[in-house]
């Protein structure tokens, strides 16, 4: 495995993310003159997504993230996601955060399945970038954090080689394998089957450097050229005009990576067989991790650059659902397995081995409390996975 793929795992994740959570926030939000004390208004929308942002791109945050080291388990990153997404004032039950999770890593997986060649993730990742940039083009300050670890990966995945970049493409797609959840989306666009799985496009732009099929050379032990033989395809291939840009700034011709939500569509996810895709998630979540310290270990170092944001005075929480109507969330949390819940974890320790030690001692004991059902105040519904930390 690569022990640089962490942070493009994260930073696609996690611009997934907030697109998902931007279209969400504007299809909910009322006229700010028109809305009531328990509503969105855009305002409240830019404040979310600027403090997420900001928590995301924080500098010790980015420098522990950009350490070499191996991948951890969908449980590790998971955590992390829930710390992120309530680094603000919106507040989403466990059911609507499941479901953002599984949209996030399942546009990434079909992302870094369909990139022409395995360099094209970093620039599936300067996508995601470009994006973030415009979410905060007025906020100089939280641009500035994005322009920084923009340059970060610049320097640090620029000069890998494409043996590298192999390597970290199948990194990426061993943390992916067994997750085929069902996207409407992807099912409309009939990019998905029944079963979860993707189908993979036979035609289309050839990898940047190569040609399209059809032609085999000969040549002999010289190294010259002694017969040509030609063959049909069944697809129809074309060669891409001019390779994407790996600068700060620039054309990445690639689309891959960009807001998919940007036209009006609805976000939310079809499961294929609810309980036979609930238990197989079951099965992972429950089975022994024989990395396990290790694992919390650097959950409590990463974890170390987030900073929640509290909510001043009396101020509260805002609720976004994820799902059409409330009763479709409920309905999620009520059939959700015991053994995909965490339990809400309050850790009083000032120092970081003590904090390491704790988490790794609990990782067996992980579970959550149930969403409570009926729910509709904002705030009601604080995922405290990590409160406490």
């Amino acid at each position: 495995m690569s022990a640089r793929t962490l942070p493009l795992l994260f930073l696609n994740l996690g611009g997934e993310m907030l697109y998902i959570l931007d279209q969400r926030l504007r299809a909910q939000s009322i006229p700010g003159e028109k809305a009531r004390k328990d509503e969105w208004t855009d305002v409240d929308r830019k404040r979310v997504m600027n403090d997420i942002i900001t928590t995301m791109f924080n500098k010790k945050f980015m420098e522990e993230l950009f350490k070499p080291q191996e991948l951890y388990s969908k449980k590790a990153l998971r955590t992390v996601y829930d710390r992120l997404a309530h680094a603000s004032i919106m507040r989403l039950n466990q059911a609507s955060m499941d479901k953002l999770y599984d949209l996030m890593t399942m546009a990434f997986k079909y992302q870094v399945l369909l990139c022409p060649r395995p360099k094209d993730i970093l620039l599936v990742t300067f996508n995601h970038l470009d994006a973030i940039r415009d979410f905060v083009r007025d906020a100089p300050s939280i641009l500035n954090q994005v322009d920084e670890t923009f340059r970060q990966l610049i320097e640090m995945y620029t000069p890998l080689s494409a043996g590298e970049f192999q390597l970290i493409r199948q990194t990426l797609l061993i943390f992916f394998q067994d997750m085929h959840i069902r996207v409407s989306i992807f099912l409309k666009d009939k990019v998905q089957n029944c079963n979860g799985r993707f189908v993979l496009p036979i035609s289309g732009p050839v990898p940047w450097g190569t040609e399209i099929p059809g032609l085999i050379r000969m040549f002999n032990h010289n190294g010259d050229e002694v017969k040509r033989t030609k063959f049909t395809t069944d697809g129809n291939y074309v060669i891409p005009q001019r390779e994407g840009s790996f600068d700060l700034y620039g054309d990445r011709v690639l689309k891959l990576g960009t807001n998919m939500y940007s036209v009006s569509r609805p976000v939310e996810t079809h499961m294929a067989g609810s309980s036979k895709s609930l238990a197989s998630h079951a099965k992972e979540n429950i089975a022994p991790n024989p990395l396990a310290k290790e694992e919390m270990n650097f959950l409590a170092r990463l974890i170390g650059g987030l900073e929640m944001k509290e909510a001043g005075g009396n101020e509260t929480g805002f609720r976004l659902n994820l799902f059409t109507t409330d009763e479709e969330e409920e309905h999620a949390a009520l059939t959700r397995p015991e053994e995909l819940s965490y339990k809400v974890i309050n850790i009083e320790a000032t120092q970081e081995s003590a904090r390491q030690e704790e988490l790794a001692r609990i990782l067996g004991e992980l579970e959550v409390a149930e969403p409570r059902a009926g729910s509709t105040a904002k705030g009601e519904d604080l995922l405290a996975l990590m409160d406490g930390l």
